[in-house]
């Protein structure tokens, strides 16, 4: 009976976070035809009350295919700023569509060894399930945050009040997850929401998903277990980075203010920039 309660719990829980996340996307999500998981960071409410403003910053997966229809929705939403965290080779086969008049930065800090990790799931012998190892080994890895991370927060110090900012990645979900919940935090949004934002990948990306799993598994030949842990977005790896950044610089403020060069007077600026 108590594991029967424990289950139909969960269930509830379950339902009510995905009731949740379609709420939300009523306002959060930005529908265009040629990217998925085009999402408003705004609403978002801070440890003091305040709030993070709509229409200032985005997070988005893959924007090589937009439409020129997507291009003017996006025109509408003043975005001067096109952040990509992609490698230069994943960059290069898919060249962001950009927005004319758009200022664009490539990142790459440790994304070009992401294919290492193709390598290491199609050698992992069958019936094992290597999609979380991997997963975790990535998001607790410190090595590149600084290099990926810390022009992504002075380009967002510089920003213009009547103009707005997106980031992504291939998936909008790892990348640019850790982004999100980076500048979240630093913003005082408690760590409970910056997860619940994360996770909120697996409902916006549910078709793509789907076809991106069975994709892996017919060329790769893996598991479809590890294929899903790979296009998951759970919060234990969100958990690892965090993990990692605490035990290697003593906590996620000493990061930010000696990595990503955030000192007091420049958080000052930044949650007046997004907060209201």
């Amino acid at each position: 009976m108590k594991k029967l309660l424990t289950v139909l719990a969960f269930a509830t829980l379950f339902a009510a976070n995905a009731f949740a996340q379609i709420a939300d996307s009523t306002k959060r999500h930005v529908t265009l035809q040629g990217a998925a998981n085009f999402r408003d960071l705004g609403g978002y409410k801070t440890k003091s009350g305040k709030t993070v403003k709509w229409g200032k910053i985005y997070r988005s997966a893959d924007i090589s295919k937009l439409t020129d229809a997507d291009i003017a929705v996006l025109q509408s939403k003043n975005i001067a700023y096109d952040i990509d965290f992609r490698g230069n080779q994943e960059s290069a086969q898919a060249p962001d569509k950009l927005i004319p008049g758009v200022k664009y930065t490539l990142l790459p800090a440790g994304s070009d060894s992401l294919g290492n990790w193709m390598k290491e799931m199609a050698a992992a012998p069958k019936g094992k399930d290597v999609g979380d190892s991997l997963l975790t080994s990535f998001y607790g890895n410190t090595r590149y945050l600084t290099a990926r991370y810390k022009p992504f927060f002075d380009q967002l110090l510089t920003v213009p009040d009547n103009e707005s900012l997106m980031f992504h990645c291939t998936a909008g979900k790892d990348r640019t997850g850790i982004a999100a919940a980076l500048f979240l935090y630093s913003l005082g949004v408690p760590y409970e929401t910056i997860v619940e934002d994360y996770t909120a990948t697996n409902y916006y990306r549910t078709a793509e998903n789907s076809r991106s799993i069975k994709g892996m598994m017919a060329m790769l030949h893996v598991e479809e277990a590890t294929a899903k842990s790979m296009m998951a977005a759970k919060k234990e790896y969100l958990d690892a980075t965090f993990t990692a950044i605490n035990k290697q610089y003593g906590s996620v403020d000493n990061f930010i203010k000696n990595q990503l060069g955030l000192n007091n007077k420049q958080l000052t600026v930044l949650k007046s920039k997004y907060l209201e």
